[in-house]
Parts: C-alpha cells; sequence; structure tokens
C-alpha cells in the first residue's frame, strides 16, 4: 500500500502545470541539506590572550577598576592573586602556563597608590605606569552602553607619533587592547572606542560608545590616566629603556604636603609671637586711667563737646592775633623731629623676633638629629 501511495505521489507532481518565469524573478540558491558537512569559520589567525590579574595589597577600587577591564577585552584570562613576596618573573611563568602573550599586572603600594604593568611575554617589551584618577563604571554611571564582548575602535593621539618611546608604547596598547578578530568570544561588529590621548605628559584612556555614523558618541566608562615611569627591554625587568625625568612618586608627594604643613604651624606661631611683642601696653593711648568710663555717659560726652567748642574758639583768637602780626619768612630746611621711644622700641622689637627665630631653627636641628646607638 505504501508503494502504490508513492507511486501517485509521483505522477501527480509530473502532472502538475509548471509557472512561468517571471524577468524580474530572483531565483534563490539550494538549501543547504543535512548530509552536506558545515562550512568551517574564518581562521583565528591573531591569537591574542592577555593575562589580567593582581598582586596583593590592592584596594576595592582597584579591583573595580581590574574587574571594568576585563570586561571590555574578551581575550582575557585570569589568575589568582599573585604573592607580594616573589619575583616578578614567576609572572612570565604563569602567563606560558595559562598560554597568555600580554600581561596586565596591577600592585598596590600601602593600600593607596596603584601601579600597573603592560608587558609582552615572554621576550619584551614592558613598561611600568602609576595609575591615577581612577573612576570606575559603578561610580561614573554613564548614558552610554555596548555589548559585551564587541571589538573596540583604538584611537590614539597624533604625539605618539612624535616621540619614540610613545610610539613604543602605542605598539603595546595596540597589541594588548586590541581585541582579535573572530575570536570566539569577541562579536564581529565595532560599537565602541577606545581613545588614548597625551597630555602633562600622562596617557589619558576613555572609552565611548558610537551611537550613529556621523561621529556621535557618549562615554560608557571607566577612567583612569596612566603616568609612565620606567620601559623595560625584557618582560617583567631587563635594561631601562626609557626613564620618565618628570616622575615623582606619591610618597614624595605627600611628604612634601606634610613638611609644608609644619611650616605652616610654625609660622602661625612666629606672627603671633610678633603680635605679642608689637602691641602696645594701653589700649587707649590718649586716655589715662580706667576713670575714663566711669559715670554717666551723656553728662561727659555734653562736657567733651563744650571743651570742643572751646578749643575752637581759642583757636580762631589765635589765628586773628597772628594776623595783625606779619609772619616772618622761613630760611633753609625743616627740622625733623627725633622721636628717640619709637627708635629704642623698634630695636627691642627686632631683637625679640631673631631670638624667637633662632630658637625655631634648634628644634629643628634637634628633631634632624637622630639618637646614636651605643
Amino acid at each position: 500500500m505504501a508503494k502504490l501511495k508513492i507511486k501517485k505521489t509521483k505522477k501527480q507532481i509530473k502532472q502538475a502545470p509548471e509557472k512561468p518565469k517571471e524577468e524580474n524573478e530572483v531565483v534563490l540558491p539550494a538549501v543547504r541539506s543535512s548530509d552536506e558537512p558545515t562550512s568551517r569559520q574564518a581562521k583565528w589567525i591573531n591569537r591574542q590572550r592577555v593575562l589580567v590579574f593582581a598582586a596583593r595589597s590592592i584596594n576595592h577600587r582597584h579591583r573595580h577598576l581590574m574587574e571594568d577591564l576585563k570586561k571590555l577585552m574578551p581575550h582575557h584570562k585570569t589568575e589568582s592573586k599573585m604573592e607580594r613576596s616573589k619575583n616578578l618573573y614567576v609572572v612570565n611563568e604563569i602567563s606560558e602556563m595559562k598560554n597568555c602573550n600580554k600581561c596586565i599586572l596591577f600592585e598596590g603600594r600601602k593600600m593607596r597608590d596603584l601601579y600597573v604593568w603592560f608587558s609582552n611575554i615572554p621576550n619584551g617589551p614592558s613598561a611600568k605606569f602609576l595609575v591615577e584618577n581612577i573612576y570606575t563604571m559603578g561610580e561614573l554611571k554613564m548614558t552610554g552602553n555596548c555589548l559585551r564582548g564587541s571589538r573596540p575602535l583604538l584611537s590614539f593621539d597624533p604625539q605618539f607619533t612624535k616621540d619614540p618611546h610613545y610610539s613604543l608604547l602605542k605598539e603595546l596598547l595596540t597589541q594588548i587592547f586590541g581585541v582579535p578578530k573572530h575570536h570566539p568570544k569577541s562579536q564581529p561588529f565595532f560599537d565602541h572606542v577606545y581613545t588614548f590621548m597625551i597630555l602633562d605628559n600622562r596617557i589619558w584612556f576613555r572609552n565611548y560608545q558610537i551611537l550613529s555614523e556621523d561621529g556621535a558618541l557618549a562615554e560608557i566608562g571607566p577612567r583612569f590616566v596612566l603616568n609612565p615611569t620606567k620601559i623595560f627591554s625584557g618582560s617583567f625587568g631587563g635594561t631601562t629603556l626609557w626613564e620618565n625625568p618628570k616622575y615623582v612618586s606619591p610618597a614624595k608627594l605627600r611628604q612634601a604636603y606634610s613638611k609644608k604643613a609644619a611650616n605652616k604651624y610654625e609660622r602661625r606661631i612666629e606672627k603671633k609671637v610678633m603680635n605679642e611683642a608689637t602691641r602696645p601696653e594701653t589700649g587707649y593711648p590718649d586716655i589715662e586711667g580706667a576713670d575714663f568710663f566711669k559715670g554717666d555717659p551723656l553728662k561727659k560726652a555734653e562736657d567733651a563737646v563744650i571743651e570742643e567748642e572751646i578749643k575752637q574758639e581759642d583757636a580762631s583768637m589765635d589765628e586773628e592775633g597772628e594776623s595783625e602780626v606779619p609772619a616772618k619768612p622761613r630760611v633753609g630746611k625743616k627740622k625733623s623731629i627725633k622721636r628717640p621711644e619709637k627708635t629704642i622700641r623698634r630695636k627691642q622689637l627686632k631683637a625679640k623676633s631673631k631670638l624667637i627665630s633662632d630658637q625655631i631653627k634648634k628644634r629643628k636641628q634637634i628633631k634632624k638629629k637622630k639618637p646614636t646607638k651605643k
């Protein structure tokens, strides 16, 4: 019965009239059958794998920054924290075990300063940076957004091509942050941009979403600034190819601020002593004694007004008498009125201020001297 049914269907198919082909009709290719083998994907030629991990003694903000970078880089691999006692050459072995040819190592100091290493493994070069002005994605909460695992465009400042050490850093950054084509965990399109700008001898990192083809952008985050300190020929060591002459460690900066605060305290004490030395003995030099403030103030004001009127009348009478007598012409220079009391007072004040400054200098010298061990 089954054979008869099949024959009938074949006859019906043969008897079915063929439709006439139209001129504008597009003939689609035949659908692949299930027996055919699947077409292989394009080869993953650029096999860049980046190991991103940290040494101990980093704080929570540094850890969040590291996690943000991991989200932005689908070609990364992770590793547990490394002990600080270990030598940095161990990182080369760890990355080779993880089958990685690039490495980003975060290193903390005093739970407040963050240093980051970018290295090409195993032959180098490697660069060390001080990370400043850190703002993570959780802190910023920007309007921009991009698909996780999408490939970024890398935008570099034209100043990277002027200096040789910046051109070397540019090549290192492109190999680390550039997501390889046809990576298994990446998406095959571009929807965000990494910008690396040079300002004040530092590299400023920003991440933007591409909103439209016109060039409209919206920032995503994170934000951070890389202050380059040294570039080495090898991976995590070797001869120094370049050293930043303008780099000052954050510990020295904090020390300078504390010294400035100490000098501020000393200046305040000096000013206080000078005010005490130059202060007049009496608050009201024209008033003798405290009897002036006793009694009724209204009556005393009336008496003061009457006294002023009497003085004015006396002065007017004197002017009239002088006008009758012809004035004699004055010849020669005016005699300078010497005040020996003021000069003595000034000398005393200078001597006091000198004594105070000498005492402060002695205190500083005593603090600087350390006690010798017997």
